[in-house]
């Protein structure tokens, strides 16, 4: 079988988008969520459940995690949120500022929760062995960082703008760029994560990913918006981005829900 290109994989996406619009003008209810079995995103076919969930009540109590995070204000340090200042240089690329707060459905401040989030460097490739994209490494770019909400829910990193990399969905798959945000609430077992995207990527029409959200509203909710009085002026630019954990105006979170 030749490779998939690009156009295979848009035919896919439309084929799936146009059926989403019109169950939606047909009555059907919106979908903030996209199916864990995708299609045009490969490797969600591979891996997605396909039995159900098994609950686990009594037993061990060691075979589920019921305690929450260790971290707290003292596990936080000062640069864990500041990417840019973690190595005894600099690292290369555009700096900026992500901020924003962590709501629940009511819009009320989640407080005291761990966010981290990992990212690629400028050049797009990430400080991980699994990566090799031939782009540059930067020894001054580590790509990790975390931070705790404060009691309006507000979150800050600074850090540098990741670029596009390539990835093996299909032939020349390209990911637009984009920053991985994960959320702990009380426990372990209820970790989130999702990611954030940068406002006007040309790469959104072609990243199955992205555009397995098939719901608009809840595609835009990906993208950060600019806020010039998030810029610092001539150090960064500066992007505002809420997460909302549930509800009808809720953040995509990478597990899915049905």
């Amino acid at each position: 079988m030749p490779p998939l290109t690009q156009s295979d994989i848009d035919t896919e996406v439309d084929d799936l988008q146009n059926a989403y619009d019109k169950a939606l003008a047909e009555g059907a209810p919106a979908r903030n969520h996209p199916p864990r079995d995708y299609a045009p995103y490969r490797s969600s076919v591979l891996r997605y459940p396909k039995q159900p969930l098994v609950a686990v009540s009594g037993g061990d109590p060691e075979t589920v995690e019921l305690s929450g995070p260790v971290f707290g204000p003292t596990d936080i340090t000062d640069i864990d949120n500041d990417l840019t200042v973690q190595h005894q240089g600099e690292p290369l690329g555009e700096r900026i500022t992500v901020s924003g707060r962590l709501l629940d459905r009511a819009g009320r401040p989640v407080r005291g929760q761990l966010i981290e989030l990992w990212q690629a460097n400028a050049s797009g490739r990430y400080a991980h062995l699994r990566d090799q994209h031939p782009a540059p490494l930067d020894p001054n770019f580590t790509g990790v960082g975390r931070v705790l909400t404060d009691d309006q829910g507000h979150y800050f990193f600074r850090t540098i703008k990741p670029g596009a990399y390539p990835w093996r969905n299909h032939t020349n798959a390209w990911r637009p760029a984009h920053i991985h945000f994960s959320m702990f609430g009380t426990a372990f077992t209820q970790r989130l994560v999702t990611q954030m995207y940068f406002p006007n990527d040309p790469l959104f029409q072609y990243d199955p990913i992205l555009r397995s959200v098939t719901d608009e509203s809840a595609r835009n909710r990906l993208v950060a918006a600019y806020n010039h009085d998030l810029s610092q002026p001539e150090f960064s630019l500066g992007y505002e981005w809420d997460i909302v954990l549930d509800g009808p105006s809720a953040t995509w979170i990478e597990e899915g829900r049905d």
